[in-house]
């Protein structure tokens, strides 16, 4: 009779335990799994919170090894340290990903750096600088995981800016790098939906993101922007600046935006995501000056009429791709 009981107990732990190994394994296989470099800090941190805590599992992207333990720390999260500016390192992330065995479905590249600075006096090494993390950064991150995402039919998501949009004085390179993003997106997009892959841009307005600190800090380290600028004061009111931003909203609804795009049946191509409705207004009224600069005087210049019939034809598109699922 022992024997027995020792029997099924066994029997029953041998059961259990089979059975919640199974139950990990599915729960494994079923957890969709997302990429996010830039995940320490600012809106990475905060899309990386939001994504993990609604049933995605995060591969954290950090730049440093001391910031691996934080991020190991939250459920559903693992730290993979590489700097999206060399390809050795992006390789290693790419194999070690692939090797977890849970695919990848989806990419944000979210890593960037804000160089600030006027035109004629910045210095070329900035502007390559400013390019090699913003631009070249997400296109070579995206070349080594696009396999794993065309696996999945997953998404691809880079966060952008408004100053991809609006340019103005002293955001000169940061703005070229966002506009890049911009045509990326475009070109990416097109080419990837004979995958079933849809590509996304997410463009954040002021938000605290701690790029703000981080420009001030590169100013400061690397003294790049001289005390002699002819640009002096402007230099200084954007210090002041980018501090008062950073003490501003917290980046919430452009995680909210990340998690859409990795949720929805129907996600946007585009996500302006503001603090406030003047940055809004702002940003959609230079897209609108755009148009009719572009439009006025050309030899096929096109009346006021034909604009709004124009306008109104790509609006009932939008409302069309809204009913068009994935």
């Amino acid at each position: 009779m022992r024997r027995l009981t020792i029997f099924l107990v066994s029997l029953t732990l041998f059961i259990s335990f089979n059975g919640h190994s199974a139950h990990h394994s599915e729960a494994k296989a079923h957890q969709k799994a997302v990429l996010v470099t830039g995940s320490s800090s600012g809106l990475g941190l905060k899309m990386t919170q939001e994504l993990s805590e609604n049933g995605f599992f995060v591969y954290a992207g950090v730049l440093h090894k001391d910031e691996m333990q934080a991020m190991n720390a939250m459920e559903n999260v693992t730290a993979v340290q590489f700097d999206v500016r060399d390809q050795k390192q992006i390789n290693a992330a790419a194999k070690f990903v692939k090797e977890q065995g849970r695919g990848l479905y989806g990419l944000i590249n979210n890593a960037g750096v804000a160089v600030f600075g006027p035109m004629i006096e910045l210095p070329a090494e900035q502007l390559q600088y400013q390019f090699d993390v913003n631009v070249l950064g997400p296109f070579k991150v995206t070349q080594a995981f696009a396999p794993m995402i065309i696996e999945s039919k997953g998404r691809i998501a880079t966060t952008g800016s408004i100053a991809g949009i609006l340019s103005s004085s002293m955001f000169g390179a940061y703005s070229m790098s966002k506009h890049a993003i911009e045509a990326y997106t475009d070109a990416l997009s097109q080419e990837m939906s004979r995958f079933g892959v849809s590509v996304h841009v997410i463009e954040p307005g002021n938000y605290a993101s701690n790029i703000g600190n981080a420009a001030n800090k590169l100013m400061s380290d690397t003294k790049y922007w001289k005390d002699d600028s002819q640009y002096k004061k402007e230099r200084d009111g954007l210090v002041a600046g980018l501090t008062q931003v950073e003490k501003g909203n917290d980046p919430i609804d452009v995680a909210l935006a990340a998690l859409h795009i990795m949720q929805s049946d129907t996600p946007k191509s585009r996500y302006m995501v503001t603090a406030t409705v003047e940055q809004a207004d702002a940003t959609v009224r230079r897209q609108i000056s755009k148009m009719l600069e572009l439009n006025n005087g050309q030899v096929h210049q096109f009346d006021r009429a034909r604009l709004i019939e124009i306008l109104d034809e790509e609006i009932d598109k939008v409302s069309e791709n809204k009913l068009v699922k994935k």
